[in-house]
């Protein structure tokens, strides 16, 4: 395998594993909301988003209607989207 194809299968894997990670801690944190239990600080929920897991983040506040009402959940998940496709276009273009 050559090192681009290293890089880029890493950083897949990586998109997938955060986006799992996310979809989970918004689950969670909606359980906890209805069950009025202590809570996922909005920052951590913000940055795993941000930081590669933003279309679990997204298909889970769809699916969950969790954070919907929160402008601010939409644009930085849609920012680490944009972020990420933006990220493997460079990876994939610079490799």
């Amino acid at each position: 395998m050559r090192i681009k194809e290293i890089i880029l299968t890493s950083y897949i894997t990586y998109i997938i594993i955060m986006s799992v990670i996310s979809f989970i801690i918004y689950k969670i944190d909606k359980v906890k909301a209805k069950n009025k239990k202590w809570r996922i600080k909005e920052s951590t929920l913000i940055g795993f988003g941000f930081f590669g897991g933003a279309l679990g983040a997204l298909t889970a506040m769809k699916l969950f209607h969790h954070k919907t009402k929160h402008w601010y959940f939409w644009a930085v998940n849609i920012a680490g989207i944009l972020f990420q496709i933006g990220l493997a276009i460079f990876l994939t273009n610079v490799l």
